[in-house]
């Protein structure tokens, strides 16, 4: 049997692993009610999944077909049919109901009020929910009004309408959720090398001959991704990982479109490099220690396109080399044995995600791995690059379009210079002091800041550290705002004064279509799905711009568009980065910004053309004696949103406590045993399950995890949370089992 195959039984029959034909039947009896509808959005739709990104079931990496179960199980939220309004009526009932049941009663389809003393909601109309909205925005000074837009389905074109009516009412405090995703990666990215995207394509992946993995499971998250490592793995792409976690997908996995490796299965990775969580860092400066000991950086790239290297040397060459294994988990040898793998590579690819952004010291984690690319020379060349991986289809462009407290949009910071230049294209001038994050706002709330918190989707019960300080916060909010497809629990949460329900269009309902951006910078039209529609449900983009209107009358024109191809015509002046934008109007239309590779030739958009290396400092990550560095990761679910159990890769279920068998065997425990993890912030029960990861790290599911996530400790550049925690582990005793 060839080497790269897993196992000579067919489709993988005995292990753990993904069903992913079983996910196409299951979906197509799940859409069964609209199957033309359902059919028409795979064909002509941009995936709403991962931010790959498609045109109908077809993209620009390689020929065949696109498909995945991240965007099969999605379906059932763009062709579902509405709730019965009815069931709002009472709240209480349904506060006891998960957050996927809540899902699964169906679409919104009326505007929705609830008062403070309210049971629950009741219906209204368009007019009276904009009236509500719109009298207490007019009473409160403007920098006591937060906006925040999710990115699951969210288009350009809305990003870019809620962008213009949140300056266009006197606030900055916009944000959207590449806050607690790669919000680091764009702070750190642009320090360095002067842009905050992916440097690379995704068909720089095939051929090169290094692809890296840092704190990053594709297979679950970007399961196509899988696709294209099986042709990399094919012209002769080694595969390392670093990771705390041994995970399953990235060593084997059965990519169910290519029909060897649906049969046998093919090996992935060809190293693991299992760090301590967080200790990427110190792990990164020992390659680079060792490549400078040995004279494997690339001195010619390094003089003539970087500064900085000889601050970066003389930091690295003062620390300790027992620091360096203390802090990464990992005996020296395993850096030499990376630093050699990456020496003999004359092209490479680094990919990350949210093992390295997650922390408090995330930024300083990519500027670790920036540094480590510039040493080897892989920016600016054909099958080489940095990476940040993007799990949301909307969230490229959520920042660039301007959703953000310190940007107007991509290329211009919000200061007084570039509010004269908004000025001049949109008839008003945008505020010019920097506006709150998505934490800043929950603080703002909690504290009573904030009078108007307008949330287009997301669920910040779920997606922040301390779920009980958040419904806290909720609560103390005299008018919150939730626009969305679905119900979800914050909704659920007690007002102040009052809570309206806006029913939005998926990005497939919009009129006129729209248009998201990849990971890989492309931007992609997404055409009006013909078919059903769900009540009263408006496009997010004309909600935005409605309320606007009715906030401000007398100026409603500086704000309206008549449809999507007018926002893409004023995006494009906006935002030169995206022109070519306002030529996109049909399914296949798309344009990759900055062509296939950015900084080419080793030319970076900074002040001197040169990217720059930085001084790193280690943190400081020492485990106490008794106690174990927690993280979360996710399973068989989009974001926060559960949609499994088990997770098809490790064969664990939600509650599990993923630990390493030796951890287990010196705590006397065994798999199977009921055990609670404890912090000051609280606890949480789970039961233990022996897994493949760092000795002295456990892993639990998130969002479920936030219990032990303590809010507050966050990355100073960009106020990303720490989703990490010290914890104790101890048995329940059989009496407090759980049945």
């Amino acid at each position: 049997m060839p080497a790269e195959r897993v196992s000579g039984i067919p489709f993988g029959l005995g292990f753990t692993k993904p069903h992913n034909y079983w996910e196409v039947v299951r979906t197509a009896w799940q859409n069964k009610r609209n199957p033309l509808f359902t059919w028409r959005i795979l064909r002509d739709g941009v995936c709403d999944g991962c931010a790959l990104g498609t045109t109908g079931m077809r993209d620009f990496t390689m020929k065949g077909i696109h498909l995945c179960t991240v965007r099969l199980n999605l379906l059932p939220l763009n062709t579902m049919g509405p709730l019965d309004t009815r069931i709002l009526e009472d709240v209480k009932r349904l506060r006891s109901v998960s957050s996927r049941d809540l899902r699964a009663l169906g679409r919104l389809p009326y505007p929705m009020l609830r008062r403070r003393g309210d049971p629950g909601f009741h219906r209204i109309s368009w007019d009276e929910a904009f009236g509500i909205a719109a009298r207490r925005i007019r009473t409160a000074p403007p920098d006591r009004i937060a906006f925040f837009i999710t990115s699951r389905g969210m288009t350009n074109e809305s990003y870019y309408v809620a962008n213009k009516v949140a300056r266009f009412l006197g606030t900055n405090h916009i944000d959207n959720s590449s806050r607690p995703c790669h919000s680091p990666s764009t702070t750190g990215l642009k320090d360095t090398i002067g842009v905050a995207a992916s440097t690379c394509s995704y068909t720089d992946w095939i051929g090169s001959d290094l692809i890296v993995f840092f704190g990053s499971d594709v297979p679950n998250n970007q399961p196509v991704t899988t696709k294209y490592l099986y042709y990399a793995k094919k012209q002769g792409t080694k595969i390392a990982v670093v990771n705390p976690m041994r995970e399953p997908g990235l060593e084997r996995y059965w990519v169910p479109s290519v029909p060897d490796s649906a049969l046998f299965g093919t090996r992935f990775a060809d190293a693991f490099f299992p760090v301590h969580t967080g200790g990427d860092i110190a792990f990164i400066h020992g390659v680079l220690k060792h490549m400078i000991e040995k004279g494997w950086v690339r001195d010619t790239f390094v003089a003539d396109h970087t500064t900085g290297f000889e601050a970066l040397r003389e930091s690295i060459e003062h620390e300790p080399w027992e620091e360096l294994e203390r802090q990464s988990g990992l005996r020296r040898q395993a850096m030499f044995d990376f630093a050699e793998m990456y020496a003999r590579a004359r092209t490479a690819v680094f990919v990350w995600s949210m093992g390295i952004t997650h922390h408090r010291f995330g930024v300083d984690n990519v500027k670790a791995i920036v540094n480590l690319g510039l040493a080897g020379g892989i920016v600016g060349r054909a099958k080489c690059g940095l990476m940040p991986i993007r799990g949301h289809s909307g969230v490229q462009g959520g920042s660039e379009m301007g959703a953000n407290p310190k940007d107007f949009g991509l290329g211009f910071p919000v200061n007084d210079q570039n509010a004269a230049r908004f000025e001049g294209i949109w008839g008003f001038r945008p505020p010019t002091a920097h506006g709150m994050t998505a934490v800043g706002m929950v603080d703002a709330a909690h504290a009573g800041g904030l009078d108007v918190l307008y949330m287009a989707g997301g669920n910040f019960l779920e997606t922040l550290p301390e779920p009980d300080y958040v419904r806290e916060a909720l609560a103390r909010l005299p008018l919150r705002i939730h626009q969305d497809i679905v119900l979800t629990s914050a909704m659920l949460v007690d007002p102040a004064y009052a809570v309206l329900l806006f029913p939005a269009q998926t990005r497939y309902e919009q009129r006129g279509g729209g248009t998201q951006t990849s990971t890989e910078r492309r931007v992609y039209f997404s055409p009006q799905i013909p078919g059903r529609r769900i009540g009263e449900a408006r496009a997010e983009w004309e909600i935005f711009m409605q309320l606007g209107e009715r906030v401000r009358p007398e100026a409603a024109h500086l704000i309206h568009f008549e449809d999507g191809a007018a926002i893409r015509a004023e995006i494009a002046k906006a935002v030169p980065t995206y022109d070519g934008i306002q030529d996109l109007r049909a399914k296949g239309d798309a344009f990759q910004y900055g062509g296939s590779r950015l900084c080419e030739g080793g030319i970076f958009p900074t002040p001197d053309g040169r990217a720059r290396f930085t001084v790193v400092s280690l943190p400081d990550l020492d485990i106490p004696e008794g106690r174990f560095l927690l993280s979360t990761r996710r399973g068989k679910q989009f974001n926060s949103m559960i949609q499994e159990d088990v997770d098809p890769l490790l064969g664990a279920r939600r509650r599990d406590v993923l630990i390493a068998r030796e951890d287990a065997e010196a705590l006397n425990l065994r798999e199977g045993d009921e055990v609670q993890l404890s912090n000051e912030l609280g606890s949480y029960r789970g039961r233990l399950r022996l897994a493949p990861i760092r000795p002295r790290n456990v892993q639990i599911y998130w969002p479920e995890g936030n219990v032990l996530i303590r809010r507050g400790i966050v990355d100073p550049a960009c106020e990303m949370p720490d989703y990490n925690a010290l914890v104790h582990i101890e048995p329940v005793p059989a009496s407090g089992m759980r049945p």
